[in-house]
């Protein structure tokens, strides 16, 4: 997969001077063009894989903060945990936990011409993924490791309902795997509640909102959102940016109708 020229992005490396500021002030910095796309996208059904052992697939995800970083830990997840290879990843960049979208049934991240905003419209930025039923309980030992040992997202200067903290799984905490998470989230001293949906933000809360992922469904995020790199870390590499490529040639990843940064 190839983007024509006219609509290629090329996306600079974060400088020292950026390094430690919100993630918002980075986007607004970055010269871009935008393209708007013709379709959207709820998390799509669970695609046809090489690894005939996993169990009954189910969508669920989890939030923490900005989604870049998110997505990268859980890429690895399903590498070391499910043994995935690239062709395989699922994870994805998205948004969850808001009551609405906009007249066409999109949820696009902050954009110049107000299209179907994410934090106007409730949500929160998350990394939705497909798993079996049988690994919620270690993915979400992996998602919690994410908060330190001091309880806190990796970015807390980034504030407001757009980076709480929140997961998704069917049914919520009637999920059959939930006495497994709500494990994982004690031995982090994390406290897990109902997310009610439009949710404020759970800084220095040591909370997490648990959301019914049939109520609350997943929104991927635009294609520009994909494999991107963290603005708190070390670029990841071309290798991990260009899985974006193939995740779009063969259908993982969609274009979402959203103005994006392609």
């Amino acid at each position: 997969f190839l983007l024509p020229a006219a609509a290629a992005f090329n996306t600079p490396k974060p400088t020292d001077s950026l390094v430690g500021t919100s993630r918002r002030r980075f986007i607004e910095n970055i010269a871009s063009t935008v393209a708007v796309a013709s379709s959207s996208l709820i998390l799509s059904s669970p695609l046809n894989r090489a690894t005939a052992a996993e169990d009954s697939l189910q969508d669920v995800y989890f939030g923490a903060g900005c989604f870049w970083h998110v997505q990268h830990e859980f890429v690895l997840a399903e590498k070391n945990l499910l043994g995935r290879t690239d062709n395989q990843l699922t994870s994805r960049t998205g948004y969850a936990g808001g009551f609405k979208t906009d007249s066409e049934g999109r949820v696009c991240y902050h954009n110049f011409q107000s299209v179907a905003d994410y934090g106007k419209l409730g949500h929160g930025e998350v990394v939705g993924m497909s798993i079996p039923e049988s690994s919620v309980g270690d993915f979400a030992v992996e998602y919690f490791k994410l908060f330190g040992t001091k309880g806190e997202r990796a970015d807390p200067m980034d504030k407001g309902g757009e980076y709480r903290s929140l997961l998704g799984l069917p049914g919520g905490k009637g999920h059959p795997m939930y006495a497994q998470v709500e494990a994982a989230a004690k031995d982090r001293g994390m406290t897990l509640v109902d997310g009610k949906g439009n949710d404020p933000d759970t800084l220095g809360k040591r909370l997490v909102y648990v959301m019914d992922s049939n109520k609350f469904p997943f929104y991927q995020a635009e294609v520009y959102h994909q494999y991107h790199n963290d603005f708190l870390s070390s670029a990841y590499g071309k290798e991990y940016n260009n899985l974006v490529e193939a995740a779009v040639a063969d259908g993982r990843i969609k274009i979402t109708g959203c103005p994006d940064r392609m």
